[in-house]
């Protein structure tokens, strides 16, 4: 995300009703495509990611008074965005699906059998699938997407420590199921 004009940002929190909807359409312009990639990488859902864009821009819009310019913009949409796909995902009776094509491609043995790996990378994602959504976010953002820990914790508004305790957990927690499943992680 690049950021945006200082001034932009200080119209869009403390303009008059034109000013700030000039600025809020400047900062969508700018913004949406990363929001939308960054809601991407945790719903692993596209049409619901569009969705989620829409209504974290939402947000962001009916909570412009809150924002601070001096913080910068990136943060806080990212933190919005975040808990807008978080809320979609504890609220979803049917998990939307860790696709196996949106795993990074696991390194399988020469001499395996690239069916058994298929099957290990297919139940990978559903074990993912099964984690509580707050772990699952942390994981997925920190190992599957490669995210800085200080970003991970900066968009879900905890510490570092904490983001490290999530995927710790997470990461225990799929040990765990994989195992009970038959397979050695």
């Amino acid at each position: 995300m690049q950021s945006p004009a200082i001034d932009v940002l200080i119209q869009f929190r403390q303009g008059d009703p034109e000013m700030v909807e000039a600025a809020f359409e400047t900062l969508f312009r700018q913004y949406h495509r990363a929001v939308f990639g960054w809601i991407l990488r945790i719903v692993r859902d596209s049409s619901a990611a569009e969705d989620l864009t829409v209504e974290t821009f939402w947000r962001i819009h009916n909570a412009h008074l809150r924002f601070e310019a001096s913080r910068g913009f990136e943060g806080w949409a990212r933190r919005i965005a975040t808990r807008a796909a978080l809320d979609w995902l504890r609220s979803q009776h049917a998990r939307a699906e860790l696709s196996t094509e949106l795993l990074p491609d696991l390194p399988a043995e020469e001499r395996g059998d690239q069916a058994v790996a298929a099957e290990v990378r297919c139940r990978t994602a559903q074990a993912f699938n099964r984690l509580p959504p707050a772990l699952r976010i942390a994981a997925v953002l920190a190992v599957v997407e490669d995210q800085p820990h200080k970003v991970v914790a900066e968009a879900l508004g905890i510490s570092v420590a904490a983001v490290k305790v999530r995927v710790f957990r997470a990461l225990r927690l799929l040990r765990k199921d994989l195992k009970e499943q038959g397979i050695t992680p």
